[in-house]
């Protein structure tokens, strides 16, 4: 009996000792991801792949950490403090046209450009002639203002008439509808959030996209050491974001909920609204980035910035990790 016992001992703590090598060696691999600016309706769709066990059905644990513009987005991304972030399109563009910062999309979400300017509807304000003498106001590294010379440029308006004013995030609507500036920068899909903090006063926006220009917003970025290192955990995250964002864009409702639910901050009606919005700039096929228009991007931005080191599409962005 004691052979027998020991016997049985013996198999037990080698099953054991199995399942807990085994555990291990499937450990799902920790990202964090940084936003382009704080916790807002339009990142629902994150919350979405992660309340709904996407990133852990593909073997990922993620943390979401708030940003402070897509310039610093792209900045933590290169250092490693974040693994995978969302930012803009041109910030990626200067960033390694002007400091060499190795960052790349892999994916974008707003294939339509969601810069904008808005302005109260009672200001005078209709065009963007109308913005010359004016003052407009952001934070110091949004993507609007640092646009902003290729849209004065497509509108054809005097950039150098135009005065820009450096303000935190959480004093700009305040700033608007106290007439301390003319105008602010904002992205489209903030609308909601701006209208609700402006009204009974009403808020008009001056579209980059009005004025032609065609170019992608935010997308998700990782550094070249990641991309090359581990491109499956890159691909991994791409393909469950992508979930995320698909079920938000059929069901805004239950995506503003979900972003309610992690960020009570969040109002539940705002992230649904700004969800709705993010569903009429995304592309199709969802996510995938199209060389030719990569390379218009960088034409318009290169157009506005004179950067101190040459650019390629290659540059900026890495094929093959958004899901067929």
């Amino acid at each position: 009996m004691r052979k027998i016992a020991a016997h049985l001992f013996f198999l037990l703590a080698t099953l054991c000792t199995c399942a807990l090598a085994s555990r291990g060696a499937d450990a799902a691999d920790k990202v964090t991801f940084v936003t382009d600016f704080g916790f807002n309706g339009r990142h629902a769709y994150y919350f979405v792949a992660l309340d709904k066990g996407y990133y852990a059905k593909h073997n990922l644990e993620v943390t979401i950490v708030r940003g402070q513009g897509s310039a610093d987005a792209v900045k933590q991304v290169a250092a490693g403090t974040a693994q995978i972030g969302f930012a803009d399109t041109a910030a990626v563009i200067l960033g390694r046209g002007n400091d060499q910062i190795p960052t790349k999309l892999v994916a974008v979400v707003y294939a339509r450009p969601p810069h904008a300017i808005y302005v109260l509807k009672d200001s005078g304000i209709a065009g963007p002639k109308d913005l010359e003498g004016k003052k407009i106001a952001d934070t110091a590294f949004s993507a609007v203002p640092k646009l902003f010379d290729a849209y004065a440029k497509a509108a054809k308006i005097d950039a150098a008439k135009v005065t820009w004013l450096v303000a935190s995030s959480d004093t700009l609507p305040g700033m608007l509808t106290q007439g301390r500036a003319d105008g602010i920068g904002q992205f489209l899909v903030g609308e909601p959030l701006l209208a609700k903090a402006a009204a009974p006063k009403q808020v008009r926006a001056l579209s980059y996209a009005d004025v032609g220009l065609d170019l992608y917003g935010n997308g998700i970025i990782a550094s070249d050491d990641l991309i090359k290192s581990n491109p499956d955990l890159v691909r991994r995250f791409v393909a469950a974001t992508m979930e995320g964002l698909k079920d938000a864009i059929a069901n805004p409702d239950e995506a503003g909920a979900i972003m309610h639910k992690h960020h009570r901050e969040v109002d539940a009606d705002i992230a649904t609204a700004e969800t709705r919005i993010v569903g009429t700039l995304t592309g199709k096929p969802l996510g995938a980035l199209d060389p030719a228009r990569v390379k218009k991007s960088l034409d318009i931005v290169g157009a506005a910035y004179s950067l101190k080191h040459p650019v390629a599409p290659e540059d900026i962005y890495a094929p093959g990790f958004v899901p067929n």
